[in-house]
């Protein structure tokens, strides 16, 4: 195969980028028989049925759920959902597709006219208006093999055939490649704290084909319009069009036309590569399918749905850092993925109504830190499922550290006995004998020691020598092995030092 070098210069060209997600509902049969939907962990073509195979006098019938999900997700992307819609027949021929045509919607969708907001960390909020979601089911897949003579070949497993797959269409309203990657990082966030889908690209239930034209700024018309395929995660898709945005940038600049065309990503070789020139909508011949009535769906349902939709990411976001005090990217971090959310909000639950100002974020801090890192550090890496340590357990944590039962270095070794075994932080601290000494009563003897034995140092402290303080403090920490806390010891060995100068 023959690759092509793209000079990577800057162009005075306006780049224009519209996606088509493709999302497997996880609904537990598939969109028109009683199949299981959940084919990932079965054996190829166990999972089928005449109606997934496209047998001639198979008849479908609708999943009521794919329906619900979809206008579920429609409304979380802020979409009008007409009354009346379709489905319809998407005639195309390709091995994966043994009826020759897939049941989808063309010109009557569920849903249409939405929006989305994206966050962008140098340009702030962007809105990206969303065309249409709406619902068909998925085609078979082929598995390419190659045998012992080096010979390939490729086989159809229908196990895919009929999964619920709801299409989400975006505008033409992205300028970057960056910006096409958040909008897929959102995206991928809401559909996950909707419960509707995995979304996991290396599985293939979150599917995105990037279109991409390139004009002169301040032009209106778009350029001849370049589809993108298999890319397989969100580094792919912005490295696709970081490329196909400089091919067609030097294409242009040197007076040649652009092909509109569907082009693969070479993973490997990290180019574009030509695969067939774009079908238009009329050479699908999309007609009515006569085998399924028009979908009406009430205001009353409607809203019902919309009353049922959960905090999604945004408003979870801005909720933690007005109630709980915390930074945005501590909030970012606890708002990926609705599990680490709702895990930090039992902790905060813990500590009852009145919660001090601070341990909501002291417990965020820990979450991110020392509980993320024994995580990963595990192995195999540990999940907030499969962990010992309780939200409740972290909370006590974090609440003795805040009333200087013990120090943040004695928090770490505390939390790494609580991680393993399961006990609560007191226990732990009994059973370790680790606490914090504060107060002046407890402290005086160990200054009083500390300055008899170091009395260079302290003559040094006095005669200007700032530093000589840091060294008394080690020593303080020293002689109580860990256990002194350290902003005390301060503060109490300047106020002997200088009583003792006076």
């Amino acid at each position: 195969m023959t690759t092509t070098t793209v000079a990577r210069t800057e162009t005075s060209w306006e780049t224009v980028i519209g996606l088509e997600v493709h999302t497997q509902l996880r609904t537990a049969s598939k969109m028109f028989c009683r199949c299981p939907a959940d084919y990932a962990a079965a054996a190829p073509n166990t999972y089928v049925c005449p109606l997934c195979l496209g047998m001639p006098g198979t008849l479908p019938v609708i999943n009521r759920t794919a329906v619900e999900w979809t206008i579920r997700t429609a409304l979380a992307l802020n979409m009008r959902i007409p009354e009346l819609s379709k489905f319809d027949r998407k005639n195309y021929p390709y091995p994966d597709l043994m009826k020759g045509y897939q049941i989808s919607q063309y010109d009557m969708p569920l849903s249409e006219g939405g929006w989305m907001d994206v966050e962008i960390d140098d340009l702030g909020r962007q809105r990206i208006g969303i065309t249409r979601v709406h619902l068909e089911e998925d085609t078979a897949r082929l598995l390419h093999r190659e045998n012992e003579a080096g010979e390939r070949f490729s086989l159809v497993d229908v196990n895919r055939s009929g999964v619920p797959l709801m299409e989400i269409v975006s505008e033409p309203d992205m300028r970057s490649p960056q910006q096409a990657r958040q909008y897929l990082v959102q995206l991928r966030q809401i559909l996950r704290y909707l419960g509707v889908s995995t979304a996991d690209m290396e599985k293939g239930s979150f599917r995105c084909d990037a279109n991409i034209s390139l004009r002169r700024p301040g032009d209106e018309a778009l350029g001849a319009k370049v589809e993108i395929k298999n890319m397989n995660s969100f580094r792919s898709v912005q490295r696709a069009l970081e490329f196909e945005q400089l091919r067609q940038a030097a294409a242009l600049e040197a007076g040649e036309t652009i092909a509109q065309e569907t082009r693969g990503w070479d993973e490997e070789a990290q180019v574009t590569v030509s695969q067939r020139s774009k079908e238009a909508a009329h050479d699908y011949r999309y007609f009515p399918e006569p085998d399924l009535p028009p979908l009406q769906t009430a205001a009353e349902t409607v809203e019902a749905i919309r009353a049922a939709l959960p905090e999604l990411p945004a408003a979870r976001r801005a909720r933690f850092e007005a109630d709980y005090g915390l930074q945005p990217f501590e909030a970012g971090l606890l708002t990926e993925e609705p599990a680490p959310a709702a895990w930090f909000e039992r902790a905060v639950a813990s500590l009852g109504d009145d919660v001090p100002a601070g341990l909501p974020r002291g417990i965020a801090t820990w979450f991110v830190g020392e509980l993320t890192r024994l995580m990963h550090d595990a192995k195999p890496p540990d999940t907030l499922e499969t962990i010992v340590v309780q939200p409740a357990q972290l909370a006590g944590l974090v609440q003795l550290i805040d009333a200087g039962t013990i120090s943040n270095t004695q928090a770490k070794d505390v939390f790494a006995e609580m991680y393993a075994s399961g006990e609560d932080a007191e226990a732990v601290v009994e059973r370790l004998g680790v606490s914090q000494i504060s107060g002046e009563d407890a402290l005086a003897p160990i200054i009083r020691q500390v300055l008899e034995e170091h009395a260079q140092a302290a003559e040094d402290y006095r005669g200007g020598k700032a530093e000589a303080l840091k060294f008394l403090v080690g020593q303080t920490m020293r002689l109580s092995r860990g256990q002194a806390n350290p902003a005390q010891a301060s503060e109490l060995l300047r106020a002997a030092l200088d009583d003792t100068a006076e």
